[in-house]
C-alpha cells in the first residue's frame, strides 16, 4: 500500500474508531458525560478524557506495530473493551463512583480518569 494512502486510511479509521468509542462509552455509563460537562461538570470531563486517552494510546501503539489493517482493527476493539472493563471493574470497586461524578467530585473523576489513562498505556504496552 503507498505510504500517503496508508496513513490516509489509518487517521479516518481512528477517527471513526474514535467517535464510536466515545458513542459507546457515554452510553454504557448511566449518567450523560456531554450534558455534564456542559454544565461545568469537571469530574465527568476528567473521567471521560482519561478514557478516551486511554484508549488513542492503544490505537497509536496498534498503528506503529502492527503490518496489517486488519489486526489494526482487532486491536481497536479490544482496546474499546479493556476500556469498558476498566469502567465495569471501578463501578464494582466503587460503587458510589457514578454518583460522585455526577455530583462532581473531582477527585473521584480524576482517579477514574488515571486509572483508564493507566491501563492504556498498559494495554498499548503489551501490543509492542
Amino acid at each position: 500500500m503507498q505510504p500517503i494512502y496508508a496513513y490516509a486510511l489509518h487517521l479516518l479509521a481512528s477517527l471513526v474508531l474514535l467517535a464510536v468509542f466515545v458513542g459507546v462509552y457515554t452510553r454504557i455509563t448511566p449518567f450523560h458525560e456531554f450534558a455534564l460537562i456542559r454544565q461545568g461538570n469537571i469530574a465527568a470531563a476528567l473521567s471521560l478524557g482519561g478514557a478516551i486517552l486511554g484508549f488513542c494510546f492503544t490505537l497509536s501503539s496498534s498503528i506503529q506495530h502492527n503490518d496489517t489493517f486488519p489486526t489494526f482493527l482487532m486491536w481497536a476493539v479490544g482496546a474499546m473493551v479493556v476500556q469498558a472493563l476498566v469502567y465495569a471493574g471501578l463501578t464494582r470497586a466503587l460503587p458510589e463512583m457514578d454518583a460522585a461524578i455526577e455530583s462532581d467530585n473531582i477527585g473521584m473523576g480524576a482517579l477514574m480518569g488515571t486509572i483508564s489513562v493507566t491501563v492504556g498505556a498498559i494495554n498499548a504496552a503489551c501490543l509492542s
